[in-house]
């Protein structure tokens, strides 16, 4: 479609007034803080009309205190409150935790500093890159992040509340009453989003900018793709395709002491913090017996072993010990653009220690790769933010991947070990707390079947493929085989009926004796998707994987697998 330069100066500038305003509307909506309101308008109404909670938003921006007729000074002060409205949760924190009799509590208390810290920072960050360096030809860019970071500062506020169930007294209500304006004007951001997200997709394709979709995948013949390709892609492409022993590393960790370090942890102090380029290290065979956390400030670290059976991290953190579950991770990584290749992660805990984390994982951007996780009750731990994992095997026994990532696992074996008596098992259980949140498990081209020591004995219990762990759970099972493990009705409900209109459940072209869905549950959020549906929940769509992952070296399909 044709345009004269004018015509598309004042879309362009229209659309950036839109942005502007829904910006405002936004940061001032998360603050919750303020003086004395002025007077409403019209569009505060209209933006708040769609959200969630309508009434708190409505209440929160019209107490906005913010003198000034530039937009990016409005954000820059509405930010300004949502920070320090967080920050009072966290001030309030040491009188929770002295009031709190209770050890676990206290712990759960420790654990929302840390949460709370993390909500800040995607906050924080979603405003450095909106206001910092907005380029109008990459809204959709910053709308996608938009939401994956709003997605994950809601899922740090429900983690930290997670951590106070089956704990005795109020000090999870109290906590809860601290984070209610906070989490539901975060849900409102998310569904302003949405509403921005639509707008934009229809302004670019009446512009003829845009395909109907409102995104346009790059491809590998792409000029477009090349010239706008971020250094650290080219700085990571031969390193994936690299083996421990040939990798040029920064640090090597060796336990009989032939390299540098003897543990993981040592060689991470040596990581330039807030880095873009890429530090290797490299773990040569041993067993690691430490529990590992790759902090929000080691960015670009590639940890690489020597293959999933010999190079192996262990630890046995968990809750029946009086670790929480977010806490019990043997592995974490938090820095954005992780990258883990030919490791062994591991909880030794046993299943009678129920939650017990062997690999948690919040870095946006992450890459596992030829990796092996092993543990019993919630194993692996997408927690938030875009993950994919390639040709990596999981075991586990009850909801053995959790979590609220955007997160594709592609070609993986999923294995379920051998449960304690009478116990069923499920495979996934997926944490969506908002319909609008980009978030979900995505399994394409996995294998589900039973580990070895379970396999004669495993139709002794049931096995499902997975339960809503909240409202909005979303899992998707395509182009996977399904051995005979699996119950038919495919899915079990939490602990009521609650969830079973609002969840997101499909399965779309899988084969075996477990794919069969004529006797699977018939609730209203189990979906039949088509072909071109299922292309959504592809990682090139769902988790924008061609601008990440596919010139990373590793083996990738961006769309729908040839089986």
């Amino acid at each position: 479609m044709a345009y004269d330069g004018g015509g598309c100066k004042n879309n362009k500038a229209a659309l950036v007034g839109l942005l502007s305003l829904f910006f405002v509307a936004l940061v001032n909506g998360v603050s919750g803080a303020g003086e004395e309101p002025g007077s409403s308008n019209a569009a505060i109404k209209t933006l708040c009309e769609p959200t969630t909670y309508r009434e708190t938003c409505e209440e929160v921006l019209v107490k906005s205190n913010v003198d000034s007729k530039d937009p990016r000074e409005l954000v820059k002060a509405g930010f300004h409150f949502a920070i320090e409205q967080l920050k009072a949760a966290i001030a309030n924190s040491p009188t929770l935790k002295q009031a709190a009799t209770d050890p676990m509590a206290q712990k759960a208390v420790d654990a929302c500093d840390e949460l709370m810290d993390y909500a800040i920072d995607d906050l924080l960050t979603s405003f450095d890159k909106i206001t910092d360096s907005f380029d109008v030809h990459r809204v959709n860019a910053y709308l996608e992040n938009l939401r994956i970071w709003l997605s994950a500062a809601l899922t740090y506020q429900e983690t930290c509340l997670d951590g106070f169930e089956n704990v005795p007294g109020d000090t999870g209500e109290k906590m809860k009453n601290l984070l209610k304006t906070s989490r539901e004007m975060t849900a409102n951001g998310l569904v302003m989003v949405g509403e921005v997200t639509s707008l934009v997709s229809t302004l670019w394709e009446k512009l003829g900018l845009l395909p109907q979709s409102g995104r346009q995948l790059r491809t590998e013949e792409s000029n477009e793709y090349q010239a706008g390709e971020p250094s650290w892609v080219s700085d990571r492409r031969g390193l994936l395709e690299a083996t421990g022993a040939n990798i040029k590393a920064n640090v090597v960790v060796a336990k009989d002491g032939s390299g540098k370090y003897k543990t993981i942890t040592e060689a991470l102090k040596e990581v330039p913090l807030k880095s873009n380029t890429t530090f290797v290290i490299y773990v040569k065979e041993g067993v690691y017996e430490e529990q590992v956390l790759v902090d929000k400030k080691m960015t670009y670290v590639m940890v690489i072993g020597d293959g999933p059976t010999k190079t192996k991290i262990t630890a046995s953190k968990n809750v029946i010990d009086g670790t929480p579950t977010f806490k019990s991770a043997t592995f974490a990584a938090i820095g954005s653009n992780f990258i883990g290749k030919d490791l062994w992660f591991d909880n030794s805990a046993g299943p009678k220690k129920h939650q017990a984390v062997a690999l948690r994982v919040q870095s946006d951007m992450s890459i596992f790769y030829n990796c092996r996780m092993d543990a019993y009750q919630d194993t692996l731990y997408p927690q938030t933010k875009r993950q994919f994992y390639r040709d990596c095997t999981i075991s586990g026994t009850v909801d053995f991947i959790f979590g609220n990532a955007a997160v594709v696992l592609q070609n993986c074996k999923i294995l379920v070990r051998k449960p304690m008596p009478n116990q069923t098992c499920f495979v996934t259980a997926q944490g969506r707390v908002e319909i609008d949140e980009p978030t979900g498990i995505v399994l394409q081209n996995c294998i589900i079947s039973a580990d070895p020591e379970f396999y004669p004995i495993r139709h002794t219990s049931k096995i499902f493929l997975g339960r809503p762990w909240k409202k909005y759970s979303r899992t998707v099972i395509m182009q996977c085989q399904l051995d005979d493990l699996i119950h038919p009705e495919g899915w079990m409900r939490w602990s009521d009926d609650s969830t079973l209109k609002t969840l997101f459940y499909t399965e779309f072209d899988n084969r075996g004796p477990g794919a069969a869905k004529e006797n699977r549950v018939k609730w209203e959020g189990i979906k039949q998707i088509t072909a071109k549906q299922a292309i959504n929940f592809t990682p090139s769509l769902f988790i924008q994987g061609d601008d990440w992952i596919k010139h990373s070296g590793i083996p990738y399909t961006g769309g729908m697998m040839k089986i």
